[in-house]
């Protein structure tokens, strides 16, 4: 009797903090802390020129001197290694302007070099899914893919997942920016200006909601820390 009577006060108590979670979660939204604001992010045009990745194939051609013809892939560093000249950064340029630094380069030892670079491989544009989705990893941006385009080829968010706190991770000046995007919002058609197009390496976050966290925590505490037999009422 006197077991069994501890047994109902551990669980009255741990009821009541159930309780007051689930209150809590239901009355707040997840928001990120210190996020930048949408709005603050470079916005792409519709004419952006196409700047060079790490991961990108570059076929090189010389039009007097094919014998310096190259094949070359970015590397993650952003760097390429040339004939003659050695190595040269490439990654954030366009290919003219990588085509004006190799005339410049190659000039001093070819009498005026004509010199293309062609992008044959896109291996830098991809983004990252992560969070509450069906299939976390790397997505192509192709075809001017946004957030909400990106969830979807990753399987989309799960039931647990907060589509109105999704956190997008860029990369601005050099530096990581988090902002926080509504994709609620966008799906309603309510604010599609939340849907933002996607850079290479952007981050795409999609939290797990406040109430499933709690329904983690009840589940975990219930099965690791109270002997109750699960057999008496309580299914999970």
């Amino acid at each position: 009797m006197r077991t069994n009577s501890r047994l109902l006060s551990a669980f009255t108590r741990f009821a009541a903090l159930a309780v007051t979670l689930l209150i809590a979660a239901c009355g707040t939204n997840p928001s990120l802390k210190n996020a930048a604001p949408l709005a603050s992010l470079p916005q792409p045009t519709a004419l952006q020129e196409y700047l060079i990745q790490p991961g990108d194939n570059l076929d090189i051609r010389f039009f007097y001197n094919p014998e310096l013809n190259e094949q070359q892939q970015v590397r993650p560093d952003g760097r390429i290694s040339l004939q003659l000249v050695g190595e040269q950064a490439v990654a954030g340029h366009t290919p003219h302007d990588v085509e004006m630094m190799l005339r410049n380069q190659y000039s001093r030892d070819l009498k005026q070099p004509e010199i293309a670079v062609i992008v044959r491989g896109f291996g830098g544009q991809k983004a990252y899914v992560d969070g509450e989705v069906g299939h976390p990893g790397m997505v192509d941006l192709t075809g001017g893919l946004t957030a909400l385009q990106a969830v979807a080829q990753a399987g989309g968010a799960t039931k647990t997942g907060e589509t109105d706190s999704v956190i997008l991770i860029r990369r601005v000046n050099g530096k990581p920016t988090a902002v926080q995007l509504n994709l609620k919002s966008a799906i309603e058609g309510t604010d599609i200006g939340q849907d933002i197009q996607l850079r290479p390496y952007d981050i795409v976050f999609v939290p797990r909601s406040a109430i499933a966290n709690v329904n983690i925590f009840i589940d975990q505490y219930f099965r690791s820390n109270v002997p109750i037999p699960f057999g008496f009422g309580y299914t999970f």
